[in-house]
This record gives C-alpha cells, sequence and structure tokens, in this order.
C-alpha cells in the first residue's frame, strides 16, 4: 500500500521551545540545592522497580495487585484497574489498541476497521475513555470518531493499564468511563545494566497475511545519560473472515434490494449489490500499513531526572464501505510529536517529588475517497501535567496537581462536516489517603474549565466542570480488600459533539452536532472485592452510573446525501454492570502448575425511556485451562459472546458466537524468560462473530481462524 503524501503544519520549533523552558526549571531548581551531606544515590538501574508519572504495578506478599501512585499507598478508588505486560503484552499483540485490550474483564473494543479500533470501557468509548502515554494524552483524534486509529504503537510498549474507577478523573473529564495508559521508554525510565539494552519482536498471523516487527535500544553513556531509539513496522492485508462479509439482517436487505433494482431494470446495479450482499471469505478494503520511530534520551541525577523525545507515527489504512454505499475510502494519518518529563526529589519536607510531562502533536489524517482526496484533518495540541507528591505523615499521603490542554483542529475539503475550533482546557486536582491500617480513607477531586472557539460560525462557549470522589476500604488479615466508592463527575460536551454537520465519508453517516449541550453529569457508585483465599486469586466489582444529560448519537431514520443521519442528543441514562475474574491454581507441584481461570462481565445500560443505550456489549465469559512449567506454558481457552438484542432504535441486533483458542509459550533459555516464542490459535473453529459496541459490526466481522507466532527478546 502506498501512503498518500501528507503535509505537516509549522509550529515544531516553538513547540520545542516551550519542551526547553519546562526541562529547564525542573534542572535549575536542583543545582541551586546545597550539597547533601551524603554521596548522591546513583541513577536507578534496569532491575528497579519502575516509577512513572501515574502508578506502578507492585504484587505484595499476597498476591494481590496494588497500584502506587506518587504518595499513595493502595489507590482503591481505581478498584477496576488491570496490567498487561511481558508475556501478556506479546500474546494479545496487535497493531491498535483496543484489539490488544479487548479481552480483559469489562473491555471491548471499537473494533471499527483492523486498521483502527479503541477501547471501549464498561460499555463507555469515545469522548469518555482517555487513551494516555505515560499519563498524557495521545493528542489525536481518535476519541472523536470510530474510524480513527489512536497513534500509540503497543508493539514497543512496556506495560498498559487499564483504569477503571473515579480515581481516574484525576486525568481529564474525558475519562469519565475509564483511562488506558501505556507506558514505554521513549524517555528512558531507568539507566540499564548492560552497556546496550535491546528489546525486540516478530510477529506474523495467517487470517491478514500480517507482518510485524518493532524493536527499541537505549545506551547509558555515561554519568546518568541514556540514549533511546525504537521504531516499527508493521503491514497487513483484507481480512479472512469465517462465512458471509454482511451479517444476517443486512444481506436480507441487500438482496430484497437487488430484486427491487431487477424489477426496475436495472440488472447491472442489482448484480453489484447481490456480490456484494454475498461476499465471503474476507473484508476488501481492509489492509493496513503503518510505521513507528522514536528517539528520546533521559539524564539522571540522584532521584531526579530530566529526559526528552520526538517520534513519528505514520499509518495507512483501509475503510470497508457498507455494501451498496459509496466507494471505498482509505485514511493516510501522520502524526509527529515530542514530549518532555522531569521529576525532582524534593527531599523529605511535606512534598517529596515533583514531576512534570509535557507533549505536543502535530497530527494531519487524510480521508480518500477511492484515489481522490476527501476531508484532511489538521491538529496541532499540547498538552502539560504538573504533580506534586506528598510524603507520607502518619498515615496521610496524596498528590495534588494542574494540568493544561490545548488543541487547535481544522478540517479542509468539500466534504468537511466540522468548522474549525480552538479548545481550551485548564484543571486542578488532588488525591489524598488516610490511613495505615486495615481501614483506609481515599479522596479525589478535579476542577476544570473549557473553552470552545469556531470563529468562522461566530461560536464561542465556557464550561466549568467539577469532579469529587469518596473511597472506603477495608483489608482483612488474610489480605482480601473491601471497598466502596461513591462518586459525582462532570464532562464538558466536545467540539466534536457541539459542532459537525455534514456528511462524514469514513463512517458513512450524515453528523449534526448541538450547539447547545451542557455539561454532562454523573454520580456512580462501585464496590468490590479482591485478594487470594488460599490457591484462588479473584477480583470483583458491581459500579452502577446515574447520568444527567448524558450525550449520545443516534440515528434518526433520516437521510443526507445518500448517508444516514445521526445527531447528538441528552437525556438521563444509567450504566450498571459487573465484572470480575478468578483464578484457581489447583495443581501447584514443581515442575507443573494448573490453573483454571474464569472471567466474565455485564453491562446494562439505558436512557431515562428505557430505551437501550447504542452499542453496549453483551454479556461475555471466558474460561481458560492453562499448564505451566519453567521452559513451557500451554493454555486452551473457550470465549463465549452473548448475542445483544437490546439495541437502540434503528439499531440491528448481534448473534452471540464463541471462540476456542489455544497458545503455547516457550521459554528456549533455562532460567531465563527474556527470550520466549508464542505460537498461536484462534477461533478454531472458524466462527462467525461480531463486536457489538463497531459502528461497522454488521459488515465487518471478526477475524477467523487464525494462526500466529511470535518471538520476543530482551538482552
Amino acid at each position: 500500500m502506498l501512503y498518500p503524501a501528507l503535509s505537516l503544519h509549522g509550529g515544531l520549533s516553538a513547540s520545542l521551545s516551550m519542551l526547553a523552558l519546562v526541562m529547564a526549571a525542573p534542572v535549575a531548581a536542583q543545582e541551586a540545592q546545597p550539597a547533601p551531606d551524603k554521596p548522591a544515590t546513583k541513577a536507578p538501574v534496569e532491575d528497579d522497580p519502575v516509577e512513572d508519572d501515574l502508578h506502578d504495578r507492585r504484587v505484595n506478599p499476597t498476591g494481590q495487585i496494588v497500584v502506587q501512585g506518587h504518595g499513595l499507598k493502595q489507590m482503591d478508588l481505581l478498584a477496576g484497574t488491570s496490567v498487561m505486560e511481558g508475556s501478556e503484552l506479546q500474546q494479545n499483540a496487535a497493531s491498535q489498541i483496543g484489539d490488544v485490550l479487548a479481552g480483559l474483564p469489562g473491555v471491548s473494543a471499537t473494533g471499527f476497521s483492523p486498521g483502527a479500533s479503541r477501547p471501549v470501557l464498561r460499555g463507555f468509548s469515545g469522548e469518555r475513555v482517555r487513551v494516555l502515554v505515560d499519563g498524557l494524552g495521545s493528542i489525536d483524534i481518535s476519541n472523536t470518531s470510530a474510524d480513527h486509529a489512536v497513534t500509540i504503537d503497543p508493539l514497543t510498549a512496556e506495560r498498559i493499564e487499564v483504569l477503571r474507577g473515579p480515581a481516574v478523573m484525576l486525568y481529564g473529564s474525558s475519562a469519565i468511563g475509564g483511562a488506558v495508559n501505556v507506558i514505554d521508554k521513549r524517555i528512558p525510565r531507568r539507566v540499564p545494566a548492560e552497556a546496550v539494552h535491546v528489546d525486540a519482536m516478530l510477529l506474523g498471523d495467517t487470517a491478514s497475511d500480517l507482518r510485524e516487527a518493532g524493536a527499541s535500544v537505549d545506551v547509558p553513556l555515561g554519568g546518568g545519560l541514556v540514549v533511546h531509539f525504537d521504531g516499527s513496522y508493521h503491514t497487513s492485508n483484507d481480512l479472512e473472515i469465517a462465512g458471509y462479509q454482511v451479517a444476517r439482517v443486512l444481506r436480507a436487505r441487500l438482496l430484497r434490494q437487488a430484486d427491487a433494482l431487477v424489477a426496475s431494470g436495472d440488472a447491472e446495479a442489482a448484480d453489484e449489490l447481490r456480490t456484494a450482499a454475498l461476499n465471503r471469505g474476507t473484508v476488501p478494503n481492509s489492509a493496513t500499513e503503518t510505521y513507528t520511530f522514536n528517539g528520546g534520551f533521559a539524564l539522571f541525577r540522584g532521584d531526579s531526572n530530566l529526559g526528552a523525545s520526538v517520534g513519528v507515527y505514520d499509518t495507512a489504512y483501509g475503510i470497508p464501505a457498507r455494501p451498496g454505499g459509496e466507494e471505498d475510502v482509505s485514511i493516510a494519518l501522520h502524526q509527529l510529536r515530542a514530549d518532555a518529563r522531569s521529576e525532582l526529589d524534593l527531599g523529605t519536607g511535606f512534598l517529596r517529588r515533583m514531576t512534570l510531562r509535557a507533549g505536543f502533536s502535530d497530527y494531519t489524517h487524510t480521508e480518500f475517497e477511492g484515489a481522490e482526496t476527501g476531508t484532511v484533518f489538521d491538529v496541532q495540541g499540547i498538552e502539560g501535567r504538573l504533580t506534586f507528591e506528598q510524603a507520607d505523615r502518619g498515615g496521610w499521603r496524596g498528590s495534588f496537581g494542574s494540568q493544561y490542554y490545548f488543541r487547535d483542529f481544522a478540517a479542509t475539503g468539500e466534504e468537511a462536516y466540522i468548522a474549525p475550533n480552538r479548545t481550551n482546557q485548564f484543571a486542578v486536582f488532588a488525591l489524598q489517603e488516610f490511613g495505615n491500617g486495615p481501614v483506609e480513607v481515599e479522596a479525589a477531586a478535579r476542577f476544570e474549565t473549557t473553552r470552545i472557539d469556531a470563529v468562522s460560525i461566530g461560536y464561542a462557549r465556557s464550561f466549568e466542570a467539577f469532579s469529587g470522589a469518596l473511597g472506603l476500604s477495608y483489608e482483612t488479615t488474610g489480605g482480601i480488600r473491601f471497598g466502596v466508592n461513591v462518586s459525582r463527575a462532570e464532562r464538558a460536551p466536545s467540539a466534536e459533539e457541539l459542532l459537525p454537520n455534514g456528511a462524514h465519508i469514513a463512517t458513512q453517516a450524515f453528523e449534526i452536532g448541538d450547539l447547545n449541550l451542557v455539561t454532562e453529569k454523573a454520580w456512580g457508585a462501585e464496590a468490590y472485592a479482591r485478594g487470594r483465599a488460599g490457591p484462588i486469586t479473584f477480583s470483583l466489582a458491581a459500579f452502577r452510573s446515574w447520568f444527567n444529560d448524558y450525550i449520545y448519537q443516534a440515528a434518526t431514520g433520516g437521510v443526507e446525501d445518500g448517508l444516514p443521519v445521526f445527531a447528538y442528543r441528552q437525556a438521563g441514562a444509567t450504566y450498571s454492570g459487573l465484572e470480575g475474574e478468578v483464578s484457581w491454581a489447583f495443581l501447584d507441584r514443581d515442575p507443573l502448575s494448573l490453573v483454571l481461570d474464569l472471567q466474565g462481565d455485564y453491562i446494562h445500560a439505558e436512557l431515562d425511556d428505557g430505551l437501550p443505550v447504542p452499542r453496549i456489549p453483551p454479556l461475555s465469559l471466558t474460561a481458560g485451562l492453562e499448564a505451566q512449567t519453567a521452559a513451557f506454558d500451554a493454555r486452551v481457552e473457550a470465549e463465549w459472546t452473548a448475542k445483544q438484542d437490546r439495541v437502540a432504535p434503528l439499531e440491528t441486533r448481534t448473534d452471540g458466537f464463541t471462540f476456542v483458542n489455544a497458545l503455547v509459550t516457550w521459554r528456549p533459555v533455562r532460567g531465563n524468560d527474556m527470550v520466549s516464542v508464542v505460537l498461536k490459535a484462534d477461533n478454531i473453529f472458524d466462527v462467525s462473530g461480531r463486536r457489538h459496541a463497531s459502528f461497522t459490526k454488521d459488515f465487518v466481522p471478526l477475524a477467523g481462524r487464525n494462526f500466529s507466532a511470535s518471538v520476543r527478546v530482551s538482552f
């Protein structure tokens, strides 16, 4: 696939100047400190625990996963946290972050096409889920429409954290439904113990003829200075599927339309429509091609560090056309991004650490209709985050800070359906924790002000949003933790909800915004239990959210420019759900362990008038059996997804399906898991499956039978 030529905005030099100023302050502060009485501690090395400006993953003696922020011992407000790293990342490798995480409890994906798939958390997507890179937003437009790819390469990620629950409001009002934080090493996080540290992975599969490779290199140059380079390349062909491309209900409708065309004398158009309706085996125009490259450095001085990075993300992918609709659409996307991080050790006073993060993005996204340029989206954005971590004072600890976000958005072309606009957002936040014993109390708050200007149509509005949360937890002597969280969250409407008015060819919809939308508000409650009881490890959560002025996109039944009309509306809504996972190590005798695990999730969401909220994932359950040895792990699992027949008006039902999968992981170097080979067989019985959360589910099913192999090395 060839990349169409893309143009870039100016502004990189200005942003780099800003980053230089951001970086200089902590260094100057550090240099102004008196020399310590004791020798400076050496920079952290590869074996040290990873610490970032969001939180660490650690396992306590009971086996319970503990999420630890700066100054936060438990952060139980993040009751639904999941962490994916190491071998799990290899086993779930995919080009888009949504597909990587779709197997976790409470997580689905938009699955718009193989080239664009964003996470759906507890039924929430789009503007209610933030996708972060080391605590900052991806600064793309993937949150504005399901056809837009996320500009993050999972292949070079070190760890991915899925954050659910009220504490994620600290990362923006658009995280009202949750957040996904990707931790990578574009800015090195530690000084390697080796002269050169390399991480690399190769991956291929049969369902899309996937060929993918990624590698990163970290080199310590002495004096605490580390430089980093990483890159990746991904290419795939049209997706192979089981059975018909078009879902049963839509297929019947298309065949009726073909019969009507025959009756009217248009046999040629009828044949084209019938051919599209009866297509089997592949999804046309679903190929992808992506490359990335990043370079960065970090300078470590004791427990402080300073670093920056610059990188490129470039992708081109097809958007499968709705049968009988417009001609094929493809998207070419290019992002140039610069980041800076500074962490300053403040000593032993009330404040122990300051973290400053800043990011700049220059993003261009072009939608092609055949060979013709349709719409071009140009976005420049800056995001900065300053956090102070408090020292533990007799059981009182926490963090507080501020955040700034700016985005300049312009869409040009005959089908530019959103007026050019600018978004300015500023917030202050705090998260505090009290208690060292079995009972702990946590409180979080965020105040955010947002201004959206669209000069070309004379539109300007400001919004103020306040969010808060309170959590109470109790830990038994056996290490099982119970907790309850309550929250009140508020979100300003986005420009993409307020301003659209026109045809969006990639989504094959005519989208209409509402200039009078008000802030979306929600009360939430969550109860959870997690821990280990003998050989059983578990994590269970139940949650409910009550929305006022919930913003959603509804099909109106109208047609404009030959496209179905979708309009943004507001109403009261309620989300309720259950999610959990249980793992039972029923045999644990050297050299063999056998583990049985079960996970599942269920979401019920409806508007105040009793109508279902659109595109809510159905009940899903996964059961697996895994054998573990020093050199090999082998797993077989059944992944069951129920039918979804609670649908919004004009939304189609989705059939249920069951996938049976198997994998083997081989660690060929005895005593060293830094080399691993994974062989997978997904959807072994070649079953047709569709994600209900996807706008394109009726003509973009999931992959059919797929065999894949990957090799990961770290040395």
